[in-house]
């Protein structure tokens, strides 16, 4: 999972503050640093320390310098650098256009990192905009994460003839985890990407 820093480094860190862990009180955070990730300077961000564990928060570069060439590498589009990100949604037309062009300079640095590893990898993201731009800059397999809508995440996934599609657990029909009231209405998730010839 990604985020861009303040100094245009790029970091494996899945939330938007460092101290994250949903702010639930009396609760260690993620890191003993605060600040929100693409605000923040990279020497405070990889100084970090996770969860009290003694280890930092990596760049991604590092991170893939420790993952051994063999192993696949599923590289999560998390945030270029701004909260107005409009996850979950299948855009259209201008907004589409916009949202890509607001990706492109990230999606560019995270593949600049990448590019130079063994790795097989795949690009996944809530938001259209992310693999909208992996997919102008590269031919790098890609999978829309699935949020709310089944019907987006499938059009998204169709869109950008995505190699798999990521749904939520409780989507998927068939199992103790599926929500019924959430997703009942939705076609088959499993199914449809299963006929699409997605994993």
């Amino acid at each position: 999972v990604r985020r861009s820093l303040r100094d245009g480094d790029v970091v494996a860190i899945h939330d938007v503050e460092l101290s994250g862990r949903g702010g639930r009180s009396g609760t260690t955070g993620l890191t003993d640093a605060t600040g929100v990730v693409w605000e923040t300077d990279t020497e405070t961000v990889t100084s970090a320390t996770v969860l009290e564990s003694g280890e930092t928060v990596p760049l991604l570069a590092d991170m893939f310098d420790v993952v051994p060439p063999d192993v696949g590498v599923n590289v999560e589009l998390k945030n270029p650098g701004r909260r107005d990100l409009r996850p979950g949604e299948k855009l259209d037309g201008e907004a589409l256009a916009e949202r890509t062009a607001l990706w492109r300079p990230f999606v560019e640095r995270v593949l600049d990192v990448v590019d130079g590893h063994r790795n097989d990898h795949l690009f996944s993201s809530f938001c259209e905009g992310a693999l909208a731009a992996v997919r102008q800059l590269s031919s790098s397999p890609v999978a829309p994460l699935v949020s709310d809508s089944i019907e987006d995440g499938i059009a998204v996934a169709r869109a950008y003839d995505a190699e798999a599609i990521h749904p939520p657990i409780d989507a998927v029909r068939g199992t103790p985890f599926f929500d019924a009231a959430r997703f009942g209405h939705a076609d088959d998730l499993v199914s449809v990407a299963h006929a699409d010839g997605r994993a």
